[in-house]
């Protein structure tokens, strides 16, 4: 967490104006290093191993100054935060703590996102979202699989959520591509002057990736957690928001005010559905009645290690 600190400082130091050279490069390069090791520890990995790795490539890239070694820094980078901000959660048995543990997981991609652009990529977003996203599924989806004893130990609950977490992310990301090179000039129009609304009245737009998937998913895994473990399967799907966030501060038209702004407002609408989700999920497998709830909430402790220790 110091190591952390003083990347992070050194990353603002860079905002704020300091004439250090290669001051961001270097923040960017301890963020990356410490969440590397972090993600390490927390998965049962080799943190030297993986840490002094880290190390060394960041130099590599810091050293050549090449722009496609600092685009592939800066996708590694987003890729460990969004996966170590999934794994950094703990089991929560009331909504409270599921609450933290997204609030949790979004300052630690807040860090992420200093250092992904801490290494100056220049990238298609499109093209760096959907890399981004891709790569950090499929690690946390493989992380997931050890933590959740394999596939059988998904059970049919836990195929009907992967399955309709994965429809969801797919005809997500395909409408958004769909509407952006087949819309109709009208739909777009429409979609555009509500964008512009929302940004003039409201300060900025949050992004549906993060309210629609990601961070209900992670305040829905979280709570699931407390229960059964097949809760690390929907967490695997909080990868959607935190590697958005990672990814907040890539956006050329947009502010560190903005940018915040708009995972504040993408965090809200996120537990709203959550919670929504959380509730229906209760109606179906809890006890009715305020006294039922309570006595759910007390026997809902599947043990987990503290944040601290490793998973595996």
């Amino acid at each position: 967490m110091l190591v952390t600190f003083a990347g992070v400082a050194a990353l603002c130091g860079e905002i704020v104006g300091l004439d250090v050279p290669h001051l961001a490069d270097v923040g960017a390069l301890t963020v990356a290093t410490a969440y590397t090791w972090a993600l390490s520890v927390r998965t049962g990995g080799r943190p030297v191993v993986y840490a002094l790795l880290a190390i060394a490539l960041g130099t590599v890239v810091i050293v050549v100054d090449n722009d496609l070694l600092r685009n592939g820094a800066a996708v590694l980078t987003a890729v460990v935060t969004g996966v170590f901000a999934v794994m950094a959660t703990v089991p929560a048995v009331k909504f409270s703590q599921a609450v933290r543990e997204m609030v949790y997981a979004s300052v630690i991609s807040a860090g992420g996102a200093l250092a992904v652009v801490g290494f100056s990529p220049e990238v298609a977003l499109n093209r760096f979202d959907y890399t981004t996203l891709a790569l950090a599924l499929a690690v946390a989806l493989g992380l997931v699989y050890r933590l959740g004893a394999g596939l059988h130990g998904l059970g049919r609950r836990g195929i009907v959520v992967v399955a309709v977490g994965g429809a969801l992310l797919a005809m997500t990301m395909a409408y958004a591509e769909a509407l952006r090179h087949y819309g109709s000039p009208v739909l777009v129009g429409r979609i555009d002057d509500v964008v512009a609304w929302t940004h003039d009245h409201l300060g900025a737009v949050p992004r549906p990736r993060q309210f629609l998937i990601g961070f209900p998913a992670l305040v829905w895994g979280c709570h699931m957690r407390a229960r059964r473990r097949q809760g690390w399967w929907v967490c695997a799907f909080g990868v959607a928001g935190t590697t958005s966030v990672a990814a907040g501060l890539m956006h050329p038209h947009e502010s560190l005010f903005e940018a915040a702004l708009s995972v504040a407002y993408s965090m809200g609408l996120g537990l709203l559905i959550g919670y929504v989700v959380i509730r229906v999920d209760l109606a179906f497998t809890a006890p009715r009645g305020a006294r039922g709830r309570r006595a759910e909430e007390a026997t809902a402790l599947r043990p987990e290690p503290s944040r601290m220790s490793p998973l595996l």
